[in-house]
């Protein structure tokens, strides 16, 4: 990383044209990861509509940190300032601490002077002595060059388990924009059982534009029949899960056994040293599955700037509150999900 020298330091509001030194930055900061990338501001502003707001840290010798934000209101949901809203964390990259405390000091004076709800801060580390939920885990799995090694290492029920799932004539294919129907379709099914909103096709296609190099769309078949899928992005070394959808129909199968073996397998093979499997509510069946390709839970940390008087706030689908609407989400049919579902995705940060 570059050295930074604090008198000098200035934080500027504008990246705009800066996108390749923000990139660039990245490539060497410890702490950055793949969501912090210049192109997700362009996809939430360009593809979900939302104001964004690209912070840099600069010296006299370059880029020494960077903060991407994004402004999601709503009447339902309120005004609030996130870094980062619908993929599985964000928050600051920097070169030093010192850098970082400036980045975080200027993100808050945004939120303050745009007159947000709260400004509320995703990443892998605690952001100072901010209120913060620790609801959140990314399950990671440590990758090995030959995936046989790490199949192995896994307990003999898990193998069998997965060998059972082959033995219902399931494959994986993989690729980039020729599956994204395929995905998607997949993911309505999926997601509707699950009582989420889904974004617009058009999110899912400008993410893979912006990365046609990075990202990977993986779908299984029973047959001829699509019936899984996942949606992964990869930087430096790091495999991200980022969506995932199966046809209820068939549960039975258990598709996902073989879909996550064959991601995880095309990862080492790709070079991968790592894989985030996507994060998880501490504690939850969805941690319990991912354990099983040995992944360990990484805490992740939800921070947040409020204004005097307000608590965290409880904007999530294991929030009690919205049992009611997840319920009624499930039982609306498709045609309408089609229609009501982007409009209000792209609210729910």
């Amino acid at each position: 990383m570059k050295p930074s020298c604090s008198s000098f330091l200035k934080i500027h509001r504008r990246y705009q044209g800066r996108e390749q030194e923000w990139n660039q930055f990245l490539e060497g900061c410890a702490s950055a990861n793949f969501y912090q990338r210049a192109e997700w501001l362009a996809i939430n502003q360009e593809a979900l509509g939302h104001d964004v707001f690209g912070l840099v840290a600069e010296d006299e010798s370059g880029i020494v940190g960077v903060f991407p934000l994004v402004r999601v209101r709503s009447r339902l949901f309120g005004d609030i300032l996130s870094s980062m809203p619908f993929v599985n964390f964000g928050g600051p990259a920097a070169s030093t601490p010192g850098v970082e405390a400036r980045l975080v000091t200027a993100a808050r004076e945004l939120a303050d002077e745009l007159g947000t709800d709260y400004l509320e801060v995703r990443a892998d580390r605690r952001m100072d002595d901010w209120p913060t939920s620790t609801h959140k885990v990314s399950m990671t799995v440590p990758l090995v060059e030959d995936p046989d090694k790490l199949f192995e290492s896994y307990s003999r029920k898990h193998r069998k388990n997965v060998r059972r799932s082959y033995k219902n004539d399931i494959r994986v294919e993989s690729g980039g924009m020729e599956w994204l129907d395929t995905f998607f379709r997949l993911m309505e099914m999926g997601w509707r059982a699950l009582g989420t909103p889904l974004y617009h096709r058009d999110y899912f296609e400008a993410v893979v534009r912006a990365f046609p190099e990075d990202v990977r769309v993986f779908v299984g078949f029973s047959g001829d029949t699509p019936i899984a899928t996942a949606f992964n992005g990869g930087f430096r070394g790091t495999m991200e899960g980022m969506w995932a959808a199966f046809d209820p129909k068939a549960l039975s199968l258990q598709p996902n056994y073989v879909l996550y073996w064959e991601m995880i397998s095309w990862a080492c093979r790709a070079g991968y040293r790592e894989f985030h499997l996507g994060r998880s509510t501490a504690d939850s069946g969805a941690q319990g599955f991912k354990a099983k390709w040995g992944a360990e839970p990484k805490q992740l940390y939800w921070s947040y700037h409020l204004k005097s008087g307000n608590g965290i706030p409880g904007l999530n689908p294991d929030n009690p509150r919205y049992r009611l609407a997840i319920r009624t989400w499930q039982k609306l049919p498709l045609p309408v999900l089609r229609v009501l579902g982007p409009r209000l995705a792209r609210l729910i940060p």
